[in-house]
């Protein structure tokens, strides 16, 4: 992970904006803030960031309505938003519209940086994925022409990857880790990629409970107190028992274990 990496943090507080930039300049991260959402959106006309940090309750432009706007014009630049006002609804809803990541103030310093470098080493790899893609698609194009040719008497392959580690079934449940996508019965269904981290460390762990702070730092790289990773936990559950169980509120996969955790049942 490059540490110069761009960050944009939005939030109409002027203290909040200056003690997060703070933080992540020292860290090593260079760092733009905006006041507003408006604000926020023009400086993404003329500068490439790498990741966003943005409050969901602002003055004009709202959270949600700029988290909209950024993933229709930059669909791979991830966004986090916080709030000091837990909502379940609000933190589903920025979920489905594509947020990374969903926090509540008061914002640590530790949570910050952790957060930030686990999404862009993430985006990182993502990225370098995506070119080896691109590179072994123009490989096989050529190779195809060159058959098509007949060139040589020798028989042409393909290259291939090795996919051992791609897919985690577990029954009727199978996650694809290169392309983070999720399927129910050979039917392909929408989750945020958020969610879909808290539904791969579930899968890896099932059937055993995996408890609500565990839970969070796999799936987020950072740690929490148990009273924050219940709630964080539970946004997230909400979201993948929308996306994953024929009924939500008589969930057939997905079960909570009271006071402790979460159990993925799916074999």
């Amino acid at each position: 992970m490059n540490s110069s990496s761009k960050i944009l943090i939005i939030d109409d507080e002027a203290s909040l904006r200056q003690t997060l930039a703070r933080i992540l300049q020292q860290a090593g991260f260079e760092v733009t803030t905006a006041q507003d959402g408006e604000q926020g959106l023009s400086f993404m006309q003329t500068t490439s960031f790498e990741l966003v940090f943005m409050d969901i309750r602002m003055p004009g432009m709202p959270g949600l309505e700029v988290l909209e706007f950024v993933r229709s014009q930059h669909p791979n630049l991830p966004v986090v938003l916080f709030t000091a006002q837990p909502d379940l609804n609000s933190a589903v809803e920025a979920l489905r519209r594509g947020a990374t990541d969903y926090l509540l103030k008061p914002l640590k310093p530790e949570t910050i940086i952790e957060r930030a470098r686990t999404i862009l080493a993430a985006q990182q790899k993502d990225r370098r994925r995506r070119e080896i893609q691109a590179h072994i698609e123009l490989l096989q194009a050529e190779l195809k022409a060159l058959d098509s040719e007949n060139v040589g008497s020798l028989p042409l392959y393909s290259p291939t990857i090795p996919q051992t580690d791609r897919y985690l079934k577990r029954g009727a449940l199978v996650l694809d880790t290169h392309a983070r996508r999720v399927s129910v019965d050979e039917r392909a269904v929408s989750l945020a990629a958020a969610s879909f981290d808290f539904l791969l460390v579930l899968a890896r762990h099932a059937p055993k409970v995996v408890d609500y702070k565990t839970l969070v730092t796999e799936a987020q790289g950072y740690q929490v107190d148990a009273r924050e990773a219940q709630e964080l936990s539970k946004w997230h559950i909400h979201n993948i028992r929308q996306a994953i169980e024929p009924d939500p509120r008589a969930p057939i996969y997905l079960f909570n274990v009271r006071g402790i955790g979460y159990r993925l049942m799916a074999d």
